[in-house]
């Protein structure tokens, strides 16, 4: 259920009203805009009624909910989530705006990272991607350059003035990671890992939530919930493809997700061409198709030489085709009265 705490309440009075809710075995988060303060309420002790709070001082209404996901929830909030990078003056993600983020499925080397990101620098994108924790589905494949993968990006970066989002696999990684990153990302396989989401609900740094490859999106938006009730309000949700039963592309690519998330969430969305489709070729149509659907990032992976790539190169668009699709993602975004950022 939704708390709204009448305007003039003061500090003392709310942590009462907090502090019986909690005493009654209920989950609290509160939130706050200039006109109200909400508090969002889960759980309770069994018989407990609700409606005997509307009549504390204090209270302006209580409101119940159906929905699940409470917090991430176009019910509880109205107004949509602005990501905003601090340092990256323009770089956003949910307004109107469409933020570019390119760069490679991983980091490999001083040399290669350093190329591509002057690469997409140039091209206009303004969030460099690169994985330095790796997980693969095979043990023996490439895993990442770990700490040392983490400065490479962060230098790089730091050089062509792009803000870095990479992947966190393990509650282990976060403190080294948060050193590096402007955004973690939380890949697919990890979108149900709930230890790893309730630490960075802990933190202060956005969150790049991917969907899980076979997961609902009530599933999607609930994990945004363990972040979102930790604390953390930065969350980017993520649609990569989902697995069905079609074997002529990599996964299916969910596009109506977009403009459902818009309806059922504030929360932004990004799309990530690359990973749903699994091939360069079909990569540029579905990023084209993904900013006309609504999206408010664009993730693809970009290589200097992707036919050597360590990880996913036949994913990776060639430096000329990146710059083809900018252009083109350009001339799309002006027709729905957006543009690219």
């Amino acid at each position: 259920m939704i708390v709204i705490l009448e305007k003039n309440i003061t500090d003392k009075k709310m942590d009462e009203i907090i502090s019986l809710l909690e005493e009654n075995m209920f989950s609290v988060y509160k939130s706050s805009s200039e006109e109200e303060v909400i508090l969002h309420v889960s759980g309770g002790k069994p018989g407990f009624n609700s409606k005997n709070l509307k009549h504390l001082e204090g209270i302006a209404d209580v409101i119940k909910t159906d929905e699940s996901f409470k917090l991430s929830g176009r019910k509880n909030k109205n107004e949509n989530t602005l990501i905003t990078l601090p340092g990256y003056e323009g770089v956003e993600i949910g307004g109107n705006g469409i933020a570019i983020i390119a760069g490679p499925c991983s980091v490999e080397n001083e040399k290669q990272i350093f190329e591509i990101a002057e690469l997409v620098a140039k091209c206009g994108a303004r969030i460099l991607r690169g994985g330095a924790f790796k997980p693969r589905s095979s043990p023996y494949s490439f895993q990442g350059l770990g700490a040392d993968g983490l400065k490479l990006i962060r230098k790089a970066a730091d050089t062509f003035k792009l803000a870095v989002v990479t992947e966190v696999m393990d509650t282990r990684h976060v403190d080294l990671i948060e050193e590096y990153t402007d955004i973690f990302q939380v890949g697919s396989r990890n979108m149900q890992n709930y230890p790893l989401l309730k630490e960075l609900g802990k933190r202060k740094k956005p969150v790049l939530l991917k969907r899980g490859f076979a997961a609902r999106i009530e599933e999607w938006l609930l994990s945004a919930e363990y972040i979102l009730s930790g604390g953390n309000e930065g969350v980017i949700l993520c649609e990569r493809g989902i697995r069905t039963f079609e074997n002529f592309t990599r996964n299916t690519f969910d596009l109506s997700a977009i403009p459902v998330i818009h309806q059922k969430s504030h929360l932004p969305i990004a799309a990530d061409p690359s990973h749903a489709t699994g091939l360069r070729q079909r990569v540029i149509p579905m990023a084209r198709a993904a900013v006309a659907a609504g999206a408010d990032a664009i993730m693809v992976e970009v290589h200097n030489n992707p036919q050597h790539a360590l990880s996913d190169g036949p994913q990776a668009l060639e430096p000329d085709q990146f710059c083809l699709l900018l252009s083109q993602l350009k001339r799309i975004a002006e027709v729905i009265d957006r543009k690219i950022i």
